[in-house]
């Protein structure tokens, strides 16, 4: 019987994933003290009937319980935005976000696509918790994205040659 080997250090597992081109979104809910959000590339769609995508989110993050009880909106960002994703990630003198007023969930103004969950489901991911949400709304508008690789921002250009007419 082989020798299991020992599981890569945290350290060496984010170095290799950051090597993964990822979106950028800022995840935003409401709270006792008004809207709030935080910053995640951890991001992905489930099923398209129903309509389900998942979060990756951290025990440890401030957001983390909200999310398990409670709407939130996956607000994908544009390449224009990579203050709004530094500002939900902590960095501090970067102003305050635009908020759509009279969203039935806090939703930054002008993202480039967004998408309203009610919490439908949350498995063990070890460190973090795997929440399945169940799409209640959704949009988008023409635009770049805002990407995340390297760990660095970058950005992918808007394509003419989509394959929305195949799904």
């Amino acid at each position: 019987m082989p020798e299991a080997l020992a599981p890569p250090s945290p350290g060496a597992l984010r170095a290799c994933m950051s090597r993964f081109a990822t979106g950028v979104t800022v995840v935003s809910y409401d709270s006792e003290d008004g809207p709030r959000g935080a910053t995640m590339n951890s991001f992905t769609s489930v099923s398209a009937d129903p309509p389900l995508v998942l979060l990756s989110v951290a025990r440890r993050a401030r957001c983390h319980d909200p999310l398990l009880r409670q709407p939130f909106c996956i607000n994908v960002l544009g390449a224009e935005q990579e203050r709004l994703a530094r500002l939900f990630a902590g960095a501090q003198g970067l102003g305050k976000p635009g908020w759509l007023a009279g969203a039935r969930v806090p939703r930054l103004a002008n993202p480039l696509a967004w998408i309203e969950c009610d919490p439908w489901r949350s498995y063990d991911g070890g460190d973090h918790t795997l929440v399945v949400g169940h799409v209640t709304d959704l949009g988008h508008r023409d635009g770049d994205a805002l990407t995340y690789t390297w760990s660095r921002f970058g950005t992918a250009a808007e394509s003419s040659d989509g394959i929305e007419h195949l799904i």
